[in-house]
């Protein structure tokens, strides 16, 4: 929201906003803007007739006061992803969704746009080397990439953000259950899915991933004829001694890459037919997906050395984990890996969704499980016990902690020799300091 507001802004809007918490990088980038609120919290003075249009946003509820007002004032209100189709609707529009590999995915595509210096239009959910904002629309630019949530739009919209883009183009990397607090089954996140087939420009072109069976049935049942359908998969890799990650290309050449591991590599052959359709040939393509480092939390090379290494990764939902503990155990086969994840989303520390973590972490030598009891608190769910978590992993050698120092102990106590650490979170992993935790890595002790 506050990338969309500096965005806005840029483009000659008129820009207010409220919210109850800011906190950096969007604090410090409201205030160099002039756009930081007055007073943090909702006021209904603030809302008035002179206002075009009221953006609304997740975070506000369907109490919130200053919606209450516009909704009395009778001011149009539109949900982030409505506005952002507004300002693109004359646009040709890709959208990446699916439960994984959407910021990768759309941060590959706007690397190679960029490289090759193409104009283009992007709204992206991390941050991209090359490119200071993650949320761009011109007046000028008739191309926009999108990555595609399938998270509810707002109080009033509870629908996914990606139904309103109506996608030309669509990627779909797979579906794996998450947000169990809004998608209660699996059925209903499936369900998703195919409104989203269902939304879709006439004539759009829909890439997916036909290695996901689920994804593949869906695609290929959709009673949609006039849907384009290209299917992708992993392309062939390989994995040199030393960590060097190539994809071979079916032209017998191959292309050492900075990014790893085998969803690494199927993002990028969705990424690749994307390009494709935007006239980029495949060998223009290899030049530029070489240089590609990575969206900014997806596995992160914090430290690496020559017999050890520390990566930190966002990975929250059990596909997203188990794909990043197995793209990291691939790369140092030689090493025994440590993966430390943190259940911190409302899915991740639901009773009943837990035991989707079955077997995330095998790929791992030692698995080790935090999470912080206050925050189970504070989302008003029931406490986990920690006999519970260890049955649901299901992994042989399964450490649990609820105490952020006692985690942080084990991690400096811990022989790092020829061992890889992976951490893994879409929180703050109990305040632990990172670039400590690489000192204790880096720190060789002998054996």
């Amino acid at each position: 929201m506050h990338q969309l507001a500096l965005n806005m802004q840029a483009k000659g809007y008129t820009i207010t906003g409220s919210d109850d918490e800011i906190f950096d990088p969007s604090f410090s980038l409201l205030k160099e803007a002039d756009l930081l609120p007055k007073e943090f919290g909702w006021f209904p003075q603030n809302i008035h007739t002179e206002l075009d249009a009221v953006i609304l946003g997740m975070h506000a509820k369907i109490d919130n006061p200053e919606l209450l007002k516009a909704q009395e004032l009778g001011l149009e209100i539109l949900s982030f992803p409505e506005f952002v189709y507004r300002e693109s609707q004359e646009k040709n529009r890709v959208v990446i969704a699916g439960s994984h590999g959407k910021t990768t995915i759309t941060s590959m595509i706007m690397h190679v746009l960029g490289s090759k210096e193409k104009s283009f239009d992007f709204l992206v959910g991390a941050r991209i080397a090359g490119f200071d904002r993650s949320v761009q629309i011109s007046e000028e630019n008739d191309l926009i990439i999108l990555e595609g949530d399938e998270y509810l739009s707002s109080a009033l919209e509870r629908k996914p953000k990606f139904l309103f883009y109506i996608g030309n183009i669509c990627v779909i990397t797979g579906i794996a259950w998450d947000h169990i607090n809004v998608f209660p089954t699996f059925e209903n996140y499936c369900e998703q899915f195919r409104l989203l087939l269902g939304s879709l420009d006439e004539n759009a072109i829909v890439i997916y991933n036909e290695e996901d069976e689920i994804l593949k049935t869906l695609c290929e049942s959709f009673g949609h004829w006039d849907l384009q359908l290209i299917p992708y998969q992993t392309p062939a890799y390989q994995v040199g001694k030393k960590g060097e990650f190539s994809w071979l290309r079916n032209s017998g050449k191959s292309v050492k890459l900075r990014v790893f591991g085998a969803h690494n590599i199927a993002n990028m052959n969705a990424a690749r037919l994307v390009c494709e359709q935007l006239g980029i040939n495949e060998d223009d393509f290899a030049k530029s997906i070489a240089s590609f480092s990575g969206a900014a939390r997806r596995l992160d090379d914090l430290y690496v050395g020559e017999n050890q290494a520390v990566y930190n990764d966002f990975a929250h939902a059990p596909s997203k984990v188990m794909a990043s503990v197995k793209a990291v155990a691939e790369l140092h086969a030689d090493r025994n890996l440590v993966a430390v994840m943190e259940l911190h989303t409302y899915s991740s520390l639901n009773k009943d969704f837990v035991p989707q973590y079955k077997g995330s972490l095998d790929a791992a030598e030692q698995a080790v499980v935090y999470y912080d009891p206050h925050t189970l608190k504070i989302k008003k769910l029931p406490a986990l016990d920690e006999d519970f978590i260890s049955k649901s992993f299901a992994h042989d050698n399964l450490m649990v902690f609820t105490d952020a120092e006692k985690l942080r102990s084990f991690l400096k106590e811990e022989n790092w020799l020829n061992k890889d650490l992976l951490l893994m979170s879409s929180g703050k992993l109990g305040g632990l300091d990172k670039t400590e935790i690489v000192t204790f890595v880096s720190a060789i002790k002998s054996v």
